[in-house]
């Protein structure tokens, strides 16, 4: 069956669309007819290629030079993909292998955007997990000496915070035993906010049900104190960047200005800003040019999605790129990667 003419239409700016992001050069109506069977005249072709242009999804920089996309076209290509570029079996294993030989949670997150710098050649962030949303899992306590103790608070986004705790008085293994059930108690399955709160009434006996031996009160004091400075203290957001050194490479690619871009980058707030709204776990967001709400970064693109565990999204991840990216490429390694994270964060 015969195409319409806007049909056809779409098809050649698809064309351009995918010759411009292989090639980096401006695609004119002789290349597409020997590139793609397109089934039509070279005067087809430039009339074509004229309406397009019309309709603001292509431009020309001197008149004889053939035509780029505009980022009204780079949308177009993306919501036109019917799914994206698989994996290369190599591709899988290298995530797989690179991630699963993280030691912890900030580990695993470093190595996955310094493979998603590496898989796509843009720059790579990942926010930390939120904290509104983790969870405490357990609470360890470790007699390093009868006057100090070591805690280990995890949670179940697997972050692990670990702080020693001067004692005024001796303490004995016992004790440790007795600090360790109190606490987590009170600790385990609650928010961070909600453990703090916790730990304030349990240290002012707000709960009766809660016994306290009068011989580790002022142990437990001790470690109230401790632990609720570590749950305040902790930023409540941490951005992880890799490969920044990708975009000077093509410097010339960012209209504004890729200073902007770095900065926007180093300042954290405005990348922490955009993944926070990364929140659901089976979607990959396409924001193109303007589409930032950012003006440092409306002369890129941003590839994003995001990570967490037990269904839940924790956090996000995504590369920032110039606007003529690999869009279906970038897309499934940002996919891949996040979902990765997530397998490791439930222990899969």
């Amino acid at each position: 069956m015969a195409l319409t003419t806007t049909q056809r239409r779409m098809e050649v700016l698809r064309a351009i669309v995918a010759d411009y992001i292989a090639l980096q050069e401006p695609v004119g109506s002789k290349a597409l007819l020997e590139r793609h069977k397109l089934n039509v005249s070279a005067a087809t072709i430039r009339n074509d290629m004229a309406a397009l242009e019309a309709q603001g999804y292509i431009t020309q920089q001197h008149a004889s030079s053939g035509r780029i996309p505009t980022n009204k076209a780079y949308r177009m290509f993306v919501d036109s993909l019917d799914r994206v570029r698989p994996l290369s079996p190599a591709e899988r294993r290298a995530i797989i292998s690179f991630l699963e030989g993280g030691v912890d949670l900030e580990d695993v997150l470093r190595r996955s955007v310094q493979l998603l710098s590496q898989l796509t050649r843009q720059a790579a962030v990942v926010a930390f997990p939120n904290l509104k949303a983790t969870r405490v899992k357990h609470c360890e306590v470790v007699l390093l000496s009868p006057v100090r103790l070591l805690l280990v608070l995890i949670t179940d986004s697997g972050r692990v915070d670990q702080r020693n705790v001067e004692l005024d008085e001796i303490c004995d293994q016992e004790h440790v035993g007795l600090l360790k059930e109190l606490l987590n108690r009170v600790l385990v399955g609650k928010t961070l906010t909600e453990a703090s709160v916790s730990l304030s009434d349990l240290v002012n006996f707000h709960d009766g049900a809660v016994a306290i031996d009068p011989d580790i009160q002022g142990h437990l004091l001790r470690c109230v104190t401790v632990l609720i400075e570590t749950l305040v203290e902790q930023p409540n957001d941490r951005l992880i960047l890799a490969g920044a050194s990708h975009l000077t490479r093509i410097a010339r690619d960012f209209p504004s200005g890729l200073s902007r871009v770095l900065e926007a980058l180093e300042e954290q707030v405005v990348v922490l800003k955009l993944l926070a709204n990364m929140q659901d776990l089976g979607h990959v967001s396409v924001l193109i040019g303007e589409e930032n709400e950012e003006a440092q970064l409306r002369s890129t693109a941003v590839v994003a999605t995001g990570y967490g565990s037990q269904g839940e999204a924790l956090g996000g991840l995504g590369v920032v790129g110039p606007t003529h990216m690999d869009y279906s490429g970038t897309m499934s390694k940002v996919q891949a990667v996040a979902t990765y994270v997530s397998r490791v964060l439930d222990g899969q």
